[in-house]
């Protein structure tokens, strides 16, 4: 008799299926998802952003600016890919774009970037810093030796068309010795049109000043004015006060114009935080879709979006660092081997340029000092210089051009004397009228002979014109406008 329960080996059986043991990866893997789901509600609850912003427009809040609600499988996804900082810079505390203006198609050096500025945040103070650089610094620019830092775009964009920005920020970040990694570079007429969307900018000019020599349709020139105190600018006013380069009364020269492009800077900033009007994330996605063609940057739209938050709670005192070359300033002038006018460290490197870049949030660095600003500088009584090169030495004129307007002096485009080499350097007063003041500045600044009216070489020769304009004057060898002509001489020291 067989029992009820034992097994007969003689016939065939069906098995119970055996219940198999939990696989240790399941259950890790389940107590894994808990623990994210936790870690990533414990962000929530604290206010922690997410790691990625969306980049479409409808994904923001129009008043927050911040992403709206995402679902939880997108936050689980940032949070694994662990990219805690949506921006580059911010574990460091120090982010850093790049800002380029540039001419555009149908300009002449449509890529050579006459703005560059440095834009530094410092998230855990909301301080921003902006740092100029002028153009005619010399640098190293791979493969092509020392070059003004202007060109570094041009010959990025000529490489690789489209990527000129890119290639500028790889340069900029590699000499001043700063982790710069992003780009933002415009062309004249995105400037304008983001300025007049917004409706014009407010700004206060510190001080009145008249440049005859701006550009004009067709090679001519124009004269632009600006009176002091507080002002609206549309876009084409605006671009007019950044890109002035030829002022009387202080505003003559390359520092001077970088100071007004971060007023301008400053300005739009302002303006575009205004109400949140023209923060919200469909108008700004219009404008760049608009202006796609005269924009250019590797920043995405949610970074976009994510500095704008940023912007929100920034400090309104905006720290102002302009590299220049006055009376104990960081750079000197002088004559390259091609010819050309630069500029460079007056300490034979760039490690005085680069620390006070890279302290630029510090105390000591905020306040303005002789050297980084022009409020020791005379403001001399309206008296225009034009220069004229005597010697066969290249970038001559325009260098002394520039050691006249870092003191202070009001001058005309420089060209080449039609007479050359002449012996001795001579200041002729064109204009009687022309005050004492600004006759004495010119001899302490460039030691020459006194005359009184143009020589009579220089009126009778018109083989070669230096003075090119649309109007009836354009034969003449010199500015009609000019009150004093400085020829120089091959006895001036270079």
């Amino acid at each position: 008799m067989i029992e009820k329960d034992s097994i007969n080996l003689l016939e065939p059986q069906e098995l119970d299926p055996i219940e198999p043991k939990p696989k240790k990866k399941k259950v890790l893997w389940l107590f894994f998802i808990i623990a994210i789901l936790s870690i990533v509600g414990w962000k929530a609850v604290h206010g922690l952003t997410l790691s990625v912003w969306p980049n479409d427009a409808a994904n923001y809040d129009m008043k927050t600016l911040q992403p709206k609600n995402v679902g939880v499988l997108e936050t689980v996804k940032n949070f694994i890919l662990h990219s805690d900082n949506i921006l580059d810079g911010q574990q460091d505390d120090r982010i850093n774009i790049l800002l380029l203006g540039v001419g555009g198609p149908g300009h002449d050096g449509a890529y050579l970037s006459d703005t560059n500025i440095i834009l530094s945040i410092k998230p855990s103070t909301h301080e921003v810093a902006l740092i100029s650089i002028p153009r005619d610094l010399g640098v190293n620019i791979e493969n092509h030796g020392v070059r003004k830092i202007n060109a570094a775009d041009a010959f990025g964009e000529a490489e690789n068309p489209g990527l000129g920005g890119e290639y500028a920020r790889q340069i900029f970040a590699k000499n001043f010795g700063l982790d710069i990694p992003y780009y933002v570079r415009v062309d004249f007429k995105a400037f304008q049109e983001i300025v007049d969307e917004v409706g014009g900018v407010t700004v206060n000019v510190p001080r009145t000043f008249s440049d005859s020599e701006f550009p004009g349709e067709n090679f001519s020139y124009r004269t632009i004015s600006f009176n002091a105190g507080i002002q609206t600018m549309n876009g084409a006013t605006a671009l007019d006060y950044a890109r002035s380069r030829h002022g009387n009364n202080g505003e003559g020269s390359d520092f001077a114009r970088s100071r007004r492009q971060q007023i301008i800077l400053s300005a739009l900033k302002e303006k575009l935080l205004s109400f949140g009007t023209y923060t919200n994330p469909v108008h700004v996605q219009n404008i760049l879709s608009s202006l796609s063609n005269h924009i250019t940057t590797n920043l995405n739209f949610g970074q976009m979006m994510y500095l704008a938050n940023m912007a929100k709670e920034a400090n309104k005192d905006i720290k102002n660092l302009v590299i220049d070359n006055g009376n104990n300033g960081f750079l000197k002038s002088y004559i390259a081997d091609s010819g050309a006018f630069m500029l460079g460290p007056t300490t034979g490197n760039f490690d005085q340029i680069n620390l006070s870049m890279k302290n630029v949030f510090e105390a000591e660095l905020t306040k303005p000092t002789p050297n980084l600003s022009e409020q020791n500088k005379t403001i001399f009584p309206t008296g225009k210089v034009q220069v004229l090169n005597g010697t066969w030495r290249a970038g001559l004129a325009a260098k002394y051009q520039h050691d006249l307007e870092n003191v202070g002096l009001s001058t005309l485009s420089s060209g080449n004397s039609p007479r050359r080499p002449i012996d001795i350097t001579s200041i002729y007063i064109i204009n009687p009228k022309v005050s004492q003041e600004v006759i004495k500045a010119v001899q302490a600044a460039v030691p020459g002979q006194l005359k009184v009216g143009a020589p009579d070489w220089l009126l009778a020769s018109s083989t070669t014109a230096v003075y090119n304009s649309a109007s009836s004057t354009a034969n003449l060898n010199f500015n009609p406008e000019a009150d004093i002509l400085l020829i120089l001489g091959t006895d001036i020291k270079y």
